[in-house]
């Protein structure tokens, strides 16, 4: 069995129109500068995935953007890095509000299901989506 190096929570934000939220990491990030992400992070010791994406949502898109959780799947392992990270997906659909960036990221955009395979996404979001269907 592998070990797990760390474990994620990810956030696929929807909108009414069927577009996904994307944002963008800072240009002097360490991991995958200026690359499209979603939203979400680590877990802490002694935190719940659950209590790890609602942190993680307020602290990078604010909570302004009112989200109605639809679907999780997780834990899975994944694919691309060696199945070192274990990782919690969430799918949300929003019903308004405005998104408050905090410093790890310089941008956000509401992108279309034909217009995603134009942005230079981090390793790994195909497979994140494709397991939210």
């Amino acid at each position: 069995m592998t070990t797990t190096k760390a474990r994620f929570c990810l956030a696929v934000l929807r909108n009414d129109r069927d577009e996904i939220l994307l944002l963008r990491r800072a240009a002097d990030d360490s991991f995958a500068p200026g690359r499209w992400g979603l939203p979400g992070g680590h877990i802490h010791p002694g935190e719940s995935p659950d209590e790890t994406i609602a942190r993680e949502l307020r602290e990078e898109v604010g909570d302004a953007v009112r989200c109605e959780r639809l679907r999780y799947v997780g834990p899975v392992r994944d694919t691309l890095y060696g199945g070192i990270y274990e990782i919690h997906l969430y799918l949300f659909v929003c019903h308004g509000g405005a998104v408050r960036l905090n410093e790890e990221h310089e941008a956000f955009a509401w992108v279309s299901r034909t217009a995603y395979p134009h942005y230079p996404v981090v390793g790994g979001i195909d497979e994140d989506l494709e397991y939210l269907g």
